[in-house]
C-alpha cells in the first residue's frame, strides 16, 4: 500500500495514533502528529513512497505534538520529539511538516551510521552520480530541483549516503527544500513541479517543500556509481563556469560537509578519499537555472 492509497481522514488517524509506519529506503520511520497540516503535506509529498503495517519496526521514531495550553488556540505551536524526547525547540504548528523533514534529516545524520553520510545532493543520469555539497546559500537546493525536472533523477536533496563496501552513493528521494525567491523560481522554470503551500515569517523565510518527481522515487532503491562533485554557488549575472577543483581541496570540502566521517575513522578517510578520487572534482558559479542545467548537461555528455 502506497501513502495515496489512504484518504486523508484515514492517514489522520494513523498519524494521531502513532501508526503511519513509512518506508523511506533504506530506513523505515514511525510517524506521530496531531497537526492537521502534517497530513496535508504528508498526503503530497509522498504519495508515492511505500507504506509498513502498524506492527512493522522501526528504525525511528518521530512525532510531532501541539503545545498544550493557550498555545493549542492562539498562534498554535508544535515540538519535535525523538523516540519520545523532545528535540528541537517549539516552533508554529504550520511548520510541522518541515519538523517532521528537519527531523528526519536530524535521525538519519546522527544514527544511520552504516553509510557515511554527506550534507549534499545527489542525481543521478546514465547509472553516474552528480554530487553536490554545499553550504546554505549556495542556491544547491534551486538548482537539485531544476535538474530533478530535466531528466535527472532525484536522489537526495539533503543527505547523501555512500555505501563503503560498493562504493555506490544512494538517497532517499525525499522532496527539496526551497525558500524565499527559490520557490517561485521553481513555479516558474518547471510549472509541472508540485509544491506545499508556502509557510511565510519563519527564521529562514518563506518555506516550500517540492515533491519528488514520481519516477525518481519509484527508483529509490538504485544506487549509482559517483562520477562528479559539484560544489555549486549562486552568483548573480554570473555566467555559467565549471572549475577544476584539486583533489586534496575537495577532499578538505568533502570532509567539512560529513556528518559521520570522525565515527568512521580511518575509514571515514579512506572511503572519503576513494570517492574523492573517482570523481571529476569541480566548482560551478551560475546565475539562471537554464544556463546552468544546460552546462550541466554539457559536463555529462562530455563524460
Amino acid at each position: 500500500m502506497k501513502v495515496r492509497d489512504l484518504a486523508l481522514g484515514d492517514l489522520r488517524r494513523r498519524l494521531a495514533r502513532g501508526e503511519l509506519v513509512l518506508k523511506v529506503p533504506p530506513f523505515v520511520a514511525r510517524l506521530r502528529s496531531d497537526v492537521d497540516r502534517v497530513a496535508e503535506d504528508l498526503a503530497l509529498l509522498y504519495s508515492d513512497f511505500e507504506l509498513g503495517t502498524p506492527e512493522d519496526f522501526a528504525d525511528f521514531h518521530l512525532e510531532v505534538r501541539r503545545e498544550g495550553g493557550l498555545r493549542r488556540w492562539v498562534k498554535p505551536m508544535a515540538r519535535f520529539f525523538a523516540d519520545g524526547e523532545p528535540a528541537f525547540s517549539q516552533l508554529p504548528a504550520e511548520q510541522g511538516f518541515h519538523m517532521i523533514e528537519w527531523g528526519l534529516n536530524w535521525a538519519v545524520s546522527t544514527m544511520a551510521h552504516p553509510y557515511l553520510s554527506y550534507h549534499a545532493a545527489a542525481l543521478e543520469r546514465d547509472g553516474r552520480a552528480l554530487v553536490m555539497p554545499a553550504p546554505p546559500g549556495s542556491g544547491k537546493s534551486t538548482l537539485t530541483a531544476a535538474l530533478a525536472h530535466r531528466g535527472w533523477r532525484l536522489m537526495t536533496d539533503e543527505i547523501t549516503l555512500y555505501d563503503l563496501a560498493s562504493g555506490q552513493v544512494s538517497g532517499m528521494g525525499r522532496p527539496v527544500n526551497l525558500k524565499n525567491t527559490s520557490v517561485e523560481l521553481i513555479r516558474q522554470f518547471a510549472p509541472q513541479a508540485e509544491l506545499t503551500r508556502p509557510v511565510p515569517d519563519t527564521a529562514r523565510g518563506t518555506l516550500a517543500l517540492m515533491k519528488a518527481p514520481a519516477d525518481s522515487v519509484a527508483r529509490i532503491m538504485e544506487p549509482a556509481r559517483p562520477a562528479w562533485i559539484v560544489m555549486p554557488r549562486y552568483k548573480a549575472g554570473a555566467a555559467p563556469v565549471l572549475n577544476d577543483v584539486p583533489k586534496a581541496r575537495m577532499l578538505l570540502l568533502l570532509a567539512e560537509q560529513a556528518f559521520n566521517y570522525d565515527l568512521h575513522g580511518r575509514g571515514g578517510f579512506e572511503a572519503t578519499a576513494d570517492l574523492v578520487d573517482r570523481c571529476a572534482c569541480l566548482d560551478f558559479e551560475y546565475s539562471t537555472l537554464d544556463n546552468a542545467v544546460q552546462r550541466i548537461d554539457q559536463l555529462a555528455e562530455q563524460a
